[in-house]
């Protein structure tokens, strides 16, 4: 994927993002968190996101998320916890808004 202005990537535990996916402005995907007793050390964690996913402007992503394949993240959404395929999801935190059939390709 293409990176677009004020996003913010931080993969010390590892991201996956799957083909087709589109990101706007200002996402945030943070794979990890600092160790509450030793600042200087990072949590395990990771992040992983399906194929043909498109996250809206300013998303925020935390650690320990993966979401399936055609999942639609509005803007300004704060990712908490994991979701399935071809849904819509948004807030803060993030939750299902609408489901939606299968990804059409081309």
């Amino acid at each position: 994927p293409g990176f677009m202005p004020d996003q913010y990537i931080q993969g010390n535990a590892g991201i996956r993002i799957g083909r087709n996916c589109i990101m706007a402005m200002g996402v945030k995907i943070i794979s990890s968190n600092h160790d509450l007793c030793d600042y200087s050390r990072h949590m395990e964690g990771g992040v992983a996101i399906g194929d043909n996913c498109w996250l809206g402007a300013n998303v925020v992503i935390l650690p320990n998320v993966n979401l399936g394949n055609h999942v639609v993240v509005a803007a300004g959404a704060v990712v908490t916890k994991s979701f399935g395929s071809n849904c819509i999801i948004g807030g803060v935190p993030a939750k299902v808004i609408k489901q939606l059939p299968a990804y059409r390709e081309g």
